[in-house]
């Protein structure tokens, strides 16, 4: 993947902004409350950032998202106490899409961020992308549980430090299962999610299981797990491209493993019990028609199908002939996420604060 550069607004934006009031010994919860109340400011310093925009996709020296191909302008910051939880943040709302990658990804991971960024700019919501401990070569390192427990960070610190009036979780890829894992938990913060968009939610399972090497290595992970040694690294054959422990090993490609919820194998039953909970968030599944990590064998249609239903009723976006990350559907894939975020889900939107 080409390196990509992102040019920050001022040096300023390096800081995390201070923290809010929090004498009164108050929660992050009744701060959002209280911020609400401050609606007509916030409506009127959008209005001025919209329209400092309005140049908007970018042309040199312009004040949009984009400053020019490949060069992000917006805000960098620490959202939590670990070296990698650094994030980048488009424009300068109190609505923001957050895009959480699949494995191996971080910063510019696929195509169709830079328009999207100009795409939500118009639409006055911001553009989050995160790193976290999962990302580039540390997903083998990490699991779905610690992915949740900095992506509620983040969404804790847009809260108290941003002002947050919500958030639509943007999944690419694995990032899809970091949403159905976190929307299973209940953490706090996951309140202030009105929306789900899951693009690419394939089977990592289906996937390695077209590798020659993949059943030894799933038999050798189970044999670790049952000795207690799940976190000890899988010999360098088993994932070339990056450590791995045994438990991630067997969690991404043994049956019914930790991050096994998109497999055309399952049952319907099966199906809803793992995906049941998303009926609770208004969802959109955007399948790539093209995907070259789905074999063969799999029907695409029906798989669609089956993962909207038990989802209860999840909205579908199916990409014709695009690819895993709709490098060459880039419009197709913009204007469908644009579409549900500005109509407010397929159902329309609850107040997450109600």
């Amino acid at each position: 993947m080409e390196k990509s550069d992102m040019n920050l607004s001022a040096p300023s934006s390096l800081s995390a902004p201070s923290s809010q009031t929090a004498s009164s010994g108050t929660s992050w919860f009744s701060g959002i409350v209280r911020g609400r109340s401050a609606s007509a400011k916030m409506s009127t310093n959008s209005s001025s950032t919209a329209a400092a925009a309005s140049g908007g996709d970018g042309a040199e020296g312009g004040s949009g998202p984009i400053n020019k191909k490949h060069q992000f302008r917006g805000v960098m910051f620490k959202y939590g106490p670990k070296p990698i939880q650094v994030a980048f943040k488009t424009g300068d709302y109190r609505q923001q899409v957050i895009f959480i990658g699949g494995l191996t990804d971080g910063f510019l991971a696929t195509e169709y961020l830079e328009p999207l960024a100009n795409a939500l700019e118009k639409e006055r919501w911001s553009l989050v992308q995160f790193l976290f401990s999962s990302s580039y070569s540390g997903y083998g390192l990490s699991s779905l549980k610690q992915d949740a427990i900095e992506l509620d960070q983040l969404i804790s610190y847009l809260i108290n430090k941003e002002e947050s009036e919500g958030v639509v979780l943007l999944g690419h890829s694995t990032g899809c299962q970091d949403i159905v894992y976190y929307l299973r938990t209940n953490a706090a913060c996951s309140r202030a999610v009105r929306a789900a968009i899951l693009q690419a939610p394939v089977s990592d399972r289906e996937f390695k299981a077209t590798l020659a090497e993949t059943p030894s290595m799933i038999d050798l992970a189970s044999n670790m797990i049952s000795e207690n040694r799940g976190s000890e690294l899988m010999p360098l054959e088993a994932n070339p491209d990056s450590p791995i422990t045994a438990y991630r090993y067997h969690s991404l490609c043994a049956y019914n493993g930790d991050d096994d919820m998109f497999s055309s194998d399952f049952s319907d039953d099966q199906l809803k019990q793992k995906l049941g909970h998303m009926s609770n968030t208004p969802t959109m599944v955007m399948f790539s028609m093209g995907d070259e990590y789905v074999p063969e064998y799999v029907d695409k249609k029906a798989l669609v199908e089956r993962l909207c239903r038990a989802m209860g009723g999840a909205e579908k976006a199916e990409i014709e002939h695009g690819n895993h990350s709709l490098s060459n559907r880039v419009v197709e894939a913009v204007e469908a996420i644009i579409d549900f975020v500005k109509r407010d889900g397929p159902k329309g939107w609850e107040d997450p604060w109600s």
